[in-house]
Formats: C-alpha cells, sequence, structure tokens
C-alpha cells in the first residue's frame, strides 16, 4: 500500500495540472475569439467607401447644394453642404448623405421632404444652369472630399430661407445669404 500511494499522489497531481493547463488553454483560446469577434463587429461597422460611393455622394450633396443655394454666396452654398453631412453623421437622420437629401416624412398624412426641392419635384423639370451647377459641384468636393467646414456650423442641422417663418422656437447660429441656420 506505501507503494501505492506515492504512485497515485503522482497520478493525481498529472491528472489535476492537466485539468489545470486545459482550462487555462480554454480561457485563452475563448478569450482571443471574443475578442477577434468584437474586432469583426468594428470592423462591420465601419463601413469602406468606394469611389462608386463617394461619387454618388457627390452628385447628391452637390444636386442638394444647387437646388438650395445655387444663387447664395460660396458661404451659404458650404453651409448647405454642411447641414447635410452633419445631419449624416448626427444618428437622428439617415447615416448616408443621398438618404438624407432624398429623405421623407409622413407629418400628418402628409408627405414632407426635408429639402423642398425634392418633393416640389424642381429637379425634374428645370433645365440645370450648368456655371451654377458646376460652382455648386465645386463646393460638394470642398466640403466632402477636402473637409472644408465653417467653423460656427459645426452644430447646424436645419434651415430656412429667410422670407419664411416656421416657428421653431430654436435660437439662430447664424444668417447666411437668404439662409437662417439652426443648431441640433
Amino acid at each position: 500500500m506505501k507503494q501505492f500511494l506515492p504512485g497515485m499522489v503522482k497520478f493525481v497531481t498529472l491528472i489535476f495540472g492537466m485539468w489545470l493547463a486545459t482550462l487555462a488553454l480554454t480561457t485563452v483560446t475563448k478569450n482571443k475569439f471574443q475578442a477577434l469577434e468584437a474586432e469583426k463587429a468594428e470592423m462591420q461597422k465601419v463601413r469602406v467607401v468606394t469611389s462608386d460611393d463617394r461619387a454618388r455622394q457627390l452628385r447628391c450633396l452637390t444636386q442638394n447644394i444647387y437646388w438650395e443655394a445655387a444663387s447664395e454666396p460660396f458661404e451659404g452654398k458650404v453651409a448647405v453642404a454642411q447641414v447635410t453631412l452633419n445631419r449624416a453623421a448626427n444618428g437622428n437622420f439617415p447615416g448616408d448623405i443621398c438618404a438624407v437629401v432624398y429623405q421623407k416624412n409622413v407629418i400628418y398624412s402628409k408627405v414632407v421632404c426635408q429639402f423642398s426641392w425634392y418633393c416640389e419635384g424642381t429637379h425634374r423639370v428645370k433645365p440645370i444652369y450648368q456655371p451654377l451647377y458646376r460652382e455648386s459641384e465645386e463646393v460638394a468636393k470642398k466640403v466632402l472630399l477636402e473637409g472644408f467646414r465653417l467653423p460656427s456650423l459645426k452644430n447646424a442641422m436645419y434651415y430656412h430661407a429667410d422670407y419664411v417663418k416656421p416657428g421653431w422656437g430654436k435660437k439662430p447660429i447664424v444668417k447666411i445669404g437668404h439662409h437662417v441656420f439652426y443648431g441640433s
């Protein structure tokens, strides 16, 4: 029996050691898989923007600048573009520039566009005046691709023409050209 006991202790110690090693390896592997899953989920949140995506966004932003502010000064065009991008980044609006531009809401059974030109169908009827369209496109490039911003409008989410009185009860940030801009 005395010979049996030391062998048994060695065996139990060996089994216990193997169990601890297996437990440690399982824990490390599980943690690594969880970290990889978290990284994969994070990467899926960050959408890769292709050149086709960027061209589509640029076209939508250009149209919005043109139809909302073609006759406005440079700063007015930038301001309209900046509001559009602010909305896309805000979380309370669609996360895509084109979706922001073409967003429609139903209020009291009436379809209302975020930007009136889209609901009015102006873009389908009037011919585009090329010099102003090209200028709108240049502004869109500066804002979208080069990150040009007006510091006073970093929180601007809304605007209206100065002849409109929406009664929003919001404090205006700034008036540029014929538009009055508001924060969130």
